[in-house]
């Protein structure tokens, strides 16, 4: 077995049977021009792919990126990436159990904000940094769930306003690089967010902006004039690395990798043209650059995102642990299939090129992949920052023209059911959520008060004085304790509305 560094790269024994691609270009005229903010599995099996491919094509050597961890806990991926020079696996799991291995060697350097916030700063102030992109997760950008404007109650933002705090959150961290390249007449640079959020770009830059506006008026507006947000969509199924990745990757290609990452053969990636200085030729490996991304955003959030939380808890709650595991069951197929057309697909905007019918199709048949294993635990999580920003703008535009919401209604009520943190077995749930209490005190009292997770205003605003949907929910929810999630499910699978 080989350690995995520049030195070993080109002589890695692979297996037989496996494909292994690895660099071909020389890694030391690599220079950065990206810093990302959050650098996990998803960047790791994305964006760093795509870029990987360009310098495989001998493009972008000046597009390398520096990764940078916000938190403390990323000390573990930089000490496991700069042991290997950046470098780390990424296997492509096949539905028949093949695997396409590919080591990717775009990422040359990793910061860690809080051993050294003046560095990251000054890394992206510097000339050569063009872009800082973003993947971290739905509830990094502050945003408040009703309002949809910048939540600035958190304890590490207040810090960050404080005049002359030395910055520690990626809103005061890019916020302080910002204002140094104005001041030294370096010019702007663009701010591309790559997480699951409708207008990521734009939510991006009202965050940022709300944030610089409360620090210093005059850089907010020098942003608001000169950076630009690019919209995006991103779309690839990452599970979380597991030790038997690891041991997957020793056996199979022969690597000693500490941090791989396993993905489904899909991908896509759908950029907003709109870029301060420059950007790689994208498009040169797949990248579809469009003038509008958020026909394509809808249709991922409201169909592979949303689709994800109606298979999730309602999976769990019938004892199935992966997605794979729901989507080889015609029951739940059905159920989703039903959503998908007839309550999500109605809530979009024409995709060009995307022929819906088999998108849909085809969503079902990446879910089903047995090889990639993809936790319903994982899926779960964090649900208070992927339920109101994918499933819910669904129910309000169907309530809106009158269209069907019973099947959402199903899954919010799962959702409580989730949250009262036992499962129909008697095992105990975990619930992994930034507001866990809260909501298991919601769930856990809907024995006495049934619309008690639905009062939660800052989650769900004026739901809960919605009878069409309540009564949806409610039928749902004692469905869900008298019969439990799979008998619920058949009975929607069957065209019954609750």
């Amino acid at each position: 077995m080989t350690a995995l560094t520049d030195e070993t790269v080109g002589r890695l024994p692979g297996a037989a049977g496996e494909t292994l691609t690895v660099p071909g270009y020389d890694r030391s005229r690599l220079r950065a021009g990206i810093v990302h903010l959050g650098v996990g599995g998803f960047h790791r099996a994305h964006q760093a792919m795509y870029l990987d491919a360009l310098m495989a094509r001998g493009e972008a050597l000046d597009w390398g990126i520096c990764g940078v961890g916000v938190l403390p806990h990323d000390a573990r991926m930089r000490d496991a990436l700069m042991a290997q020079d950046g470098l780390y696996t990424l296997v492509l799991k096949h539905p028949d159990g093949t695997l396409d291995g590919r080591v990717v060697g775009s990422v040359v350097d990793f910061l860690l904000a809080p051993e050294d916030p003046e560095a990251v700063v000054e890394k992206i102030a510097s000339p050569e940094i063009r872009i800082v992109s973003l993947t971290v997760t739905e509830g990094g950008y502050n945003v408040h769930p009703v309002t949809g404007e910048f939540d600035d109650s958190d304890q590490a933002v207040q810090a960050d306003l404080v005049d002359g705090a030395v910055p520690a959150t990626s809103f005061g961290l890019v916020t302080e690089a910002l204002r140094r390249r104005r001041d030294r007449g370096l010019g702007p640079l663009t701010v591309m967010s790559c997480d699951n959020i409708q207008g990521n770009g734009d939510v991006a830059r009202r965050m940022f902006t709300a944030f610089a506006r409360l620090k210093d008026p005059a850089l907010a507006a020098w942003i608001t004039e000169y950076v630009p947000f690019p919209n995006s969509m991103v779309d690839r199924i990452t599970p979380v690395t597991t030790d038997a990745d690891r041991a997957l990757v020793a056996e199979r290609f022969g690597i000693d990798d500490a941090w791989p990452v396993v993905a489904e053969p899909f991908c896509q990636w759908v950029l907003e043209d709109r870029f301060a200085a420059g950007r790689p030729p994208f498009e040169q490996v797949g990248v579809q650059v469009v003038d509008d991304v958020e026909p394509y955003e809808l249709m991922k959030l409201r169909l592979l995102n949303a689709s994800h939380q109606a298979l999730c808890y309602l999976g769990y709650l019938s004892g199935y642990r992966y997605a794979h595991e729901v989507c080889q069951d015609e029951v739940f197929v059905r159920f989703l299939l039903d959503y998908m057309e007839r309550e999500a697909t109605p809530t979009l905007q024409e995709v060009p090129g995307i022929d819906l019918d088999d998108y849909r199709r085809t969503l079902v048949e990446r879910f089903a992949n047995p090889a990639v294993r993809d936790t319903l635990a994982r899926l779960c999580a964090e649900s208070s920052d992927r339920i109101p920003k994918w499933l819910l703008p669904v129910v309000r535009q169907n309530l809106a023209a009158g269209g069907e919401v019973h099947r959402a209604a199903a899954v919010v009520a799962a959702w409580a059911r989730y949250d009262e943190g036992v499962d129909e077995q008697g095992a105990a749930i975990e619930i992994v959520d930034r507001l866990a209490e809260r909501l298991h005190a919601a769930a856990a009292s809907q024995h006495d008060d049934p619309l008690a997770f639905l009062r939660d205003r800052e989650l769900f605003g004026d739901l809960v004085d919605d009878r069409r949907f309540t009564e949806h929910y409610l039928v749902a929810l004692a469905a869900l304790h008298d019969a439990g999630a799979h008998r619920l499910v058949e009975r929607l699978a069957a065209g019954e509305v609750l």
